[in-house]
């Protein structure tokens, strides 16, 4: 496997690599079109935050299968299009965390004692003890925007200080916030209540101008705020206006909507805000720990398929891995199984989980299902875009968990709708923990391996049916390795399934049709 390493990384990094069995180019500072040229050479692209990966340069990697960033943010690279096109996109969230942490602290005493506007006045020659007269942190309410990975460290680190701390973030439990020793508030309460207000959410739609004009009047006056996360998700001209009436005391901002920001941008020039030019990861220790950790993501996914720190698929760590390997090719062969015995365009999908199956991460799960079900129909889908191609064609999917099962361990059941309520559906689990069974087909039990090459048959349950089928089969010289039966009821409709050594021809398909109480033939392919 091919690696380009886009922009600069530790020669630490880059021996990872290498001592991973990865083959490993390093041509930094390349400019788009040169970047969009050589792209599709490439299997694995890593870069920080200095190159752009775009949905143009994208649509040019034929061959790439990740995209690492070398840090948390992924702001310069377009994941829906890596999710489409079914590149995995992972990011090294831990790696700065408490780099871009210590830096959020050290702002807030800046801004608490006005230290740089202190230091600027002395090497001024001017002595003006008076004119900046600070206020102490000690048990004032430090207001967190996001309880992240970055936003939890600020908060040990505030409530080791002696401060109050509350925090908004409505993906967080509350449990979690309680053992921490953090009061989990709506935003409207935390805005009204924090003497200082820390943002630590990404950029995203649902973020963009989160901190608003309609946002500081809520807040207290002279509140200082500090953002270290993503410029755009404060409103700079709503931010500027506050600071103005002295709605807010003073700002700290390490990032900016546009970087670097004009030279006469009102922020910086203000006096009333402190700035630093996007330090937070800024640390040689959080550089080398952010190139290290996104090597050694590299090697593994390569190496051993595992996915850590996934922004566009769920982790999967090598413990969880050895655990889930066996039920994502259950999950995957259950799907495609469904999808090549069902006749009807597909509205919705629904994938229930019983027993152990039920208490894991089962995400990853449903995509694998979706995975085999959507690769019946269509290529080049994998784990990563089968959830936005089903979005795309319209196809709604829920899925729905249970912990314990009446007769099974674990249960895995996959169901597909049609528009007008057709229903098709499969139930399938381990047998021994590791080889994946059929146990129904649409209500009728029939024990079955998922073979690789199968011939499904939709009956009636009439004396003589199985030996006519095998004996098509015998004529044409196909080896039959199993055969299994079920039927709803004496007489009613039943199902044959057989397991062959290789793919059926057409015309034995045909001859199969042409039988007596037959209703329908499929061929099944599980490769």
């Amino acid at each position: 496997m091919k690696v380009l390493i886009a922009d600069q990384l530790s020669d630490m990094a880059v021996s990872i690599l290498r001592d991973g069995g990865l083959l490993v180019d390093v041509r930094t500072g390349l400019k788009p079109q040169e970047l969009k040229e050589i792209v599709g050479e490439y299997d694995g692209l890593i870069v920080r935050s200095a190159t752009k990966v775009t949905k143009e340069i994208i649509e040019r990697a034929q061959r790439l299968k990740v995209i690492g960033r070398a840090g948390i943010g992924v702001d310069n690279i377009d994941v829906p299009a890596a999710t489409e096109k079914g590149i995995v996109v992972m990011n090294t969230p831990q790696g700065n965390a408490l780099a871009a942490a210590e830096h959020t602290i050290g702002l807030l005493f800046a801004a608490a004692r006005r230290i740089p506007q202190a230091d600027r006045s002395m090497k001024e020659g001017r002595w003006e003890k008076k004119a900046f007269m600070g206020v102490e942190i000690y048990g004032k309410i430090l207001g967190i925007v996001g309880l992240g990975n970055i936003g939890s460290i600020v908060a040990q680190k505030a409530l080791a200080l002696g401060m109050k701390v509350g925090a908004y973030d409505p993906f967080v439990p509350k449990e979690f916030a309680q053992r921490m020793g953090v009061s989990l508030l709506d935003l409207d309460t935390l805005l009204k209540e924090s003497d200082f207000v820390t943002v630590h959410v990404p950029l995203l739609k649902e973020t963009r101008n989160l901190i608003d004009k309609q946002a500081f009047s809520k807040m207290k006056d002279g509140v200082i705020l500090i953002n270290t996360s993503r410029g755009g998700i404060v409103n700079e001209t709503d931010l500027l206006d506050a600071l103005k009436s002295g709605k807010v005391q003073y700002a700290a901002l390490d990032v900016f909507e546009e970087e670097p920001p004009p030279k006469d941008h009102p922020l910086v020039l203000s006096e009333k805000t402190i700035c630093t030019p996007h330090l937070g990861a800024s640390t040689y220790e959080a550089q080398d720990k952010v190139a290290t950790d996104i090597a050694i993501q590299i090697v593994e996914f390569f190496k051993d398929g595992v996915i850590r720190n996934g922004v566009n698929v769920p982790n999967i760590s090598p413990e969880l891995l050895s655990t889930l390997s066996p039920y994502l090719e259950l999950s995957s062969r259950l799907g495609a199984f469904l999808a090549g015995v069902t006749d009807f365009s597909i509205a919705s999908i629904e994938v229930n989980y019983a027993g152990d199956i039920g208490r894991m991460d089962t995400r990853v799960l449903t995509q694998a299902a979706l995975k085999g079900i959507l690769s019946s129909h269509m290529e080049e889908v994998n784990y990563v875009n089968a959830p936005v191609i089903a979005k795309r064609r319209g196809i709604s999917v829920t899925e729905r968990r249970v912990e314990e099962h009446e007769d099974y361990s674990s249960l895995l059941e996959i169901t597909l709708v049609s528009s007008d309520g057709q229903r098709s559906n499969v139930s399938g689990t381990l047998l021994g923990k590791k080889e994946p069974r059929l146990l129904s087909v649409n209500g009728i039990k029939v024990e079955a391996r998922l073979s690789e090459h199968m011939l499904f048959v939709q009956n009636y349950d009439r004396p003589g049916v199985i030996a006519q089928i095998a004996g098509v089969f015998f004529r044409r010289g196909i080896n039959i390795g199993g055969m299994h039966f079920g039927r709803e009821r004496v007489g009613g409709n039943a199902v044959s399934l057989l397991e062959v050594d290789k793919v059926i021809e057409d015309e034995v398909m045909k001859e199969v049709e042409a039988l007596p109480n037959i209703l329908k033939v499929r061929r099944v392919e599980l490769l």
